[in-house]
């Protein structure tokens, strides 16, 4: 069965922001990602504003719930205002479901990233549903993900 999370989107103070919230519930970041060290998109390299901002960072608050953010970019982040700076995350159990999920939720919405493999090796695909509810879809496939 899916899992469903919150993840939220950032203007450039989402390492702040993390660092606060660990403060608060504790624990650890399992993983923090810098668009910096992803591999470039179709042949666009990252600008040097964008290459320090956090591309995905997790942190564990519960055993059943993990906040998840990352900043928005400048090229891609200009549609980003309080009030749609959050998505609801959802990790499937399978690439099926993920299908299932994705084509059933996002149906009269706007897909913004079609259902793909990824470098970091998810299924992932976003898209606004018709209520202008941003969501997520991920699968990990266990023989794909990348250790962190």
């Amino acid at each position: 069965m899916a899992t469903t999370n919150i993840y939220l989107t950032f203007e450039g103070n989402c390492k702040a922001a993390f660092d606060f919230y660990k403060s608060v519930f504790g624990g650890d970041f399992p993983h923090v990602g810098k668009f910096g060290d992803m591999p470039e998109t179709d042949g666009k390299p990252i600008s040097e504003e964008d290459k320090e901002k956090i591309m995905h960072i997790t942190l564990p608050i519960s055993k059943e719930t993990v906040l998840m953010g990352s900043d928005a970019g400048t090229d891609w982040g200009k549609g980003l205002t309080i009030g749609n700076n959050f998505s609801i995350a959802i990790n499937a159990d399978s690439r099926e479901e993920a299908d299932k999920l994705f084509n059933g939720l996002s149906e009269g919405g706007t897909v913004t990233m079609p259902l793909q493999e990824t470098f970091w090796g998810a299924y992932f695909g976003m898209f606004v549903d018709k209520f202008n509810i941003n969501w997520m879809m991920n699968y990990d496939d266990p023989s794909k993900v990348q250790p962190h």
